[in-house]
């Protein structure tokens, strides 16, 4: 479908009317995500390990969308499918899917095993393939589809502490590109966003966020916009993947790093 320059207009951002899955969509930054894409327009379907007892229900409810959730491991294959087929029988499609679920351990290097690895994979990169092949199966009969893999800085880096975080991640990046390439011909895109570093729950143990923190300082004297990112920083262009106005950008990985990689 061909389009003329004129026909571009601020809706082309608009997600009303769309109905997205975010795993791990009630803490952190999948929250984040959650309710960016909810503040766009979009319905959400939530599928998370933990329970909030309710408060991003009220967040994403507050915008004037639908909000369901649904509890369970994204490790369980049976339940990956429940969730695509749950939120295609509760608001009628799935438009949208952002892999956020997620977990990092670290531990020195002769520490870290099979018991620190597998979780990791199971949970960050085959949760995120179970889940988009499970969408994969709503989207390529109505020829359109956004899914958005979260991938990180250590897409592209090593990191100290966690041989499979790093590994998970930049095994998330190929994957995003493979299924671009997979599903571009049916109208679906398939890009990640590799943030910065970012203050979360997950970040606690790299800096605090005190000024007298020492990681913290190097850390964001690494950053050339001189400080750690905050969560807002990712919103739009969580928005501008999901959106029309991305429709022909395809295995990409926008990175949201204040800079920190090219320096």
């Amino acid at each position: 479908m061909s389009y003329d320059i004129n026909d571009f207009n601020m809706d082309f951002f608009s997600l009303k009317g769309k109905n997205a899955i975010v795993t791990g969509g009630n803490s952190g930054l999948g929250q984040t995500f959650a309710l960016a894409l909810a503040k766009a327009g979009a319905n959400i379907f939530c599928f998370a390990a933990v329970d909030d007892d309710g408060a991003t229900k009220e967040l994403i409810e507050g915008c004037g969308v639908k909000y369901e959730f649904m509890l369970g491991d994204i490790r369980e294959h049976d339940l990956c499918v429940a969730a695509a087929d749950k939120c295609a029988e509760i608001f009628g499609s799935i438009d949208i899917l952002v892999n956020c679920a997620g977990i990092c351990l670290i531990d020195d290097v002769l520490d870290f095993g099979r018991e620190q690895w597998d979780p990791m994979i199971d949970i960050n990169l085959t949760g995120a393939f179970d889940l988009s092949h499970e969408v994969a199966r709503y989207m390529i009969p109505q020829k359109s589809g956004r899914i958005i893999n979260i991938c990180s800085l250590f897409s592209f880096l090593g990191g100290l502490g966690s041989p499979a975080y790093a590994a998970m991640k930049a095994g998330l990046m190929g994957f995003t590109k493979a299924y671009a390439d997979e599903l571009g011909k049916y109208g679906i895109t398939v890009n990640g966003i590799a943030p910065g570093y970012f203050q979360t729950a997950m970040t606690a143990g790299t800096g605090s966020g005190n000024e007298e923190d020492e990681k913290y300082i190097t850390i964001k004297n690494h950053i050339p916009m001189d400080r750690w990112g905050q969560r807002q920083d990712l919103m739009g262009a969580v928005v501008f993947l999901a959106s029309h106005a991305a429709q022909y950008v395809n295995g990409h990985i926008l990175t949201v790093d204040g800079g920190y990689l090219v320096r």
